[in-house]
């Protein structure tokens, strides 16, 4: 008798039920596939590891389920890796919407260049990480009166994108006794091919139509505003690194090309980022080398064509999702019509991206296992779903997973972005999760 069959002989004893009851029920034992690349978090006696911590202690730790766990020597190997493949010259910042836990935050701000927010709440959460305000630019089609003054005051970068603001930062820096620092976000007459959100090309809410441009570089010399460059973001999560690379020449060739009517010469070039990270079976992690190859050859351009300006990526969810979790309770398992429920503490209140209501168009599975079990060969086909009184709280759909019971901890994997705070964590008044940093 194989291994496998030997362990799921003990493991239906275990739950009392016959060979021929499990096979009606639709448990079966064999080895565990896992969805492309998702080995980053060590497994210990069946338990996975974040931080080194086995799930189950960090569980009582924690003291509560549901729960986010951060992994905070995955956050610094994923800058590692990028430093050193990606050009020296080349900033590194932070795009702190994708995670914006303080603590988060606090760790990128020591190892990233720069951050970026887009709110005046995440730009009071950098300054309080110790983010030095000449690093942070602060972008967002929708800035308050208030947030401009906040970030007149605090002397962070502008991307600027309506006329709207150029004229309330040009207020706001002669009320302050300070210039506003600016730069000009610019939406691109082409888009980002292959993209999971398009911000560019077309009609778009973002950043200032390039044929606007001209007209809004002779408004900030006329007002007297500080310029500084371009803000370039064609669009995001992307595994295509050809895509990747043919958006950035033409961000740089669309820059240059601006770069002539500017009041100033250009000191700071965001190119975006767009890195994606993968999610669903048949995703291949990016390759970075390319990318790196023609950011290479951009800064060599960029040293002679624009020979004061540092070419800048602005990454979000490449740095922080893949070292993320979401941690939920199985509170119940229900048997309907032959297919069993794993009803879980946590949902799509906690993680609305995970229970594919945003911005899928067709929803697929995240990686999911049974976190305290993650190597057990006797798997069963289930639906793992939250409290909420609607049906679109799945965070997995009939998919193979080892077999739970009441108790056990579901584990949803790529959770490190766009979790937590980009999810309606007050729908129906059920309890707010946890985040740490391990």
């Amino acid at each position: 008798m194989s291994l496998s069959a030997e362990l799921g002989q003990w493991h239906l004893q275990g739950l009392g039920l016959s060979p021929d009851a499990a096979l009606a029920s639709g448990l079966k034992a064999m080895t565990m596939p896992m969805h492309t690349g998702m080995d980053q978090f060590a497994v210990h006696g069946g338990q996975l590891a974040v931080g080194g911590v086995p799930l189950n202690l960090l569980a009582a730790r924690v003291g509560q389920t549901p729960f986010y766990a951060y992994d905070r020597a995955l956050l610094r190997q994923r800058v590692a890796q990028l430093r050193q493949q990606l050009p020296a010259t080349v900033k590194l910042h932070y795009a702190m919407k994708a995670n914006p836990m303080p603590a988060v935050v606090g760790l990128m701000a020591g190892l990233v260049d720069g951050i970026d927010v887009a709110s005046g709440g995440e730009l009071q959460v950098a300054l309080d990480a110790g983010a030095d305000p000449v690093e942070i630019s602060f972008a967002g089609p929708g800035k308050r009166d208030i947030e401009l003054r906040q970030a007149c005051a605090s002397g962070v970068l502008v991307n600027v994108e309506s006329g709207r603001e150029l004229e309330l930062l040009a207020r706001e820096s002669q009320n302050l006794g300070r210039p506003a620092r600016v730069a000009l976000r610019v939406n691109p007459d082409f888009e980002l091919k292959g993209s999971g959100m398009k911000m560019g090309g077309g009609p778009k809410p973002f950043g200032i139509d390039v044929e606007q441009v001209p007209g809004m570089l002779a408004r900030i010399a006329a007002l007297g505003l500080g310029f500084e460059g371009f803000h370039l973001f064609a669009g995001s999560q992307n595994l295509n690194a050809e895509a990747i690379c043919e958006a950035q020449v033409k961000c740089y060739q669309l820059a240059l090309r601006l770069a002539r009517d500017a009041p100033a010469p250009v000191r700071s070039l965001n190119l975006g980022g767009g890195f994606g990270i993968p999610y669903f079976p048949g995703d291949r992690r990016l390759d970075l080398a390319p990318i790196a190859d023609n950011l290479a050859r951009l800064c060599e351009r960029a040293r002679n064509e624009l020979p004061l300006a540092r070419l800048v990526i602005e990454l979000g969810r490449y740095l922080v999702g893949e070292a993320g979790v979401y941690v939920t309770r199985v509170i119940d398992r229900k048997l309907s019509r032959g297919q069993v429920f794993l009803v879980c503490d946590g949902g799509l209140h906690h993680h609305l991206a995970a229970s594919g209501n945003f911005g899928q168009v067709l929803r697929k599975n995240y990686p999911v296992t049974i976190g305290n079990k993650a190597d057990d060969l006797l798997r069963e086909t289930v639906s793992v779903v939250g409290p909420l009184c609607t049906p679109l709280d799945l965070l997995a759909d009939r998919m193979s997973l080892p077999v739970a019971e009441v108790g056990d901890l579901v584990v949803v994997y790529q959770s490190g972005a766009y979790g937590a705070s980009a999810s309606p964590q007050t729908f129906l008044g059920h309890p707010r999760c946890a985040e740490v940093l391990v």
